[in-house]
């Protein structure tokens, strides 16, 4: 194993939970080039790891297949040992089966892993963490010990968010790509109103995000809050983070990017559940829902835009007073 590439090119949650394949690569080759395909937009969670030849962008916003056509090419010559595949999507079937790669490895969904060397069953719902499912993929060539899930914020990324560790504080990060996974806003605003109004708030996310928080903030009224949304890139959230007194965060990628750090963590989900493997990692962490049965929880795995039985019990019926309980 000179030379290995591993591919996942979805979402920012997902190449996080791609990390521990990363890590037990490293400490089994260690004198292997391990390259990492993604997609573009998500390459700053890399900077300057220390256990990546290099990392390879695949830019989807434009001219997609020309781009991946082009890629295929330049897989091709670098004579990979070992390709690992973790997408179930064609696109990345078609970039792992033309690598010329010697051993190709991927999940048994990707419709082309009739042709890969090593197919391995993936299965959601069995209360197996994904980031556990993703390194079945490397067991016949390492073993079935587990490996954590991990980024390196570099000591750049460490003093830019120095200034904001002067005192104790929490970091909320309120946002999802789908509504259903978000704790509601009027939620947020209860909490902030009962908490300890000397313990400083950040609240973390995209420029997207910015909007919400600050209606948030608006209708709270505490004065010790701070919205850093699109002020701050991938590791430099992270390094806040891992200092924070509690991280607070629904079902999507903050959950994960606090557990690349141990960061503390209670994870709210709504509409989802921690049986489909993605719950938080972290030594300190906790899971919050509803204490109320409900028929349907879970209504997805991704969530939906609008609450599909138009009550949105599964988040509204989460009792503030879980989470404050985090902080004592």
């Amino acid at each position: 194993m000179n030379k290995i590439l591993i591919i996942q090119t979805a979402s920012i949650g997902d190449v996080i939970l791609s990390t521990p394949i990363l890590e037990k690569l490293q400490f089994y080759f260690p004198k292997a080039k391990i390259d990492f395909l993604l997609k573009k937009g998500n390459e700053a969670l890399f900077n300057s790891h220390p256990f990546l030849h290099s990392v390879i962008i695949w830019d989807k916003t434009t001219r997609k297949y020309k781009n991946l056509f082009r890629l295929i090419k330049y897989i091709r010559s670098q004579k990979y040992d070992c390709v690992i595949n973790i997408q179930r999507f064609t696109s990345s079937g078609l970039l792992t089966l033309l690598s010329s790669g010697n051993l190709k490895i991927g999940f048994n969904k990707n419709p082309l892993s009739l042709f890969f060397n090593h197919r391995i069953k993936h299965s959601i719902g069995s209360n197996i963490h994904e980031a556990e499912r993703n390194l079945r993929l490397i067991e016949k060539i390492t073993d079935q010990a587990g490996f954590p899930m991990k980024l390196y914020p570099s000591q750049q990324n460490q003093a830019k968010v120095s200034q904001y560790k002067t005192v104790k504080y929490i970091t909320i990060s309120p946002a999802s790509i789908w509504f259903t996974k978000q704790f509601p806003e009027e939620k947020w605003v209860e909490f902030l109103s009962l908490i300890d109004q000397n313990l400083r708030i950040y609240f973390l996310g995209s420029t997207k995000d910015k909007e919400m928080c600050e209606r948030i903030i608006g209708a709270a009224g505490n004065d010790n809050t701070m919205n850093l949304c699109g002020r701050l890139h991938f590791l430099e959230s992270a390094a806040l983070m891992k200092d924070a007194q509690m991280n607070f965060v629904n079902d999507s990628a903050p959950l994960h990017l606090a557990s690349s750090v141990n960061a503390p963590i209670t994870a709210i989900f709504c509409s989802t559940v921690p049986e489909f493997g993605f719950g938080p990692r972290s030594e300190n962490s906790a899971i919050i829902q509803t204490s109320e049965i409900l028929k349907c929880k879970p209504c997805g795995l991704h969530g939906f835009n609008k609450c599909p039985e138009k009550h949105f019990r599964c988040a509204k019926t989460i009792k503030v007073e879980k989470l404050l309980n985090r902080l004592e």
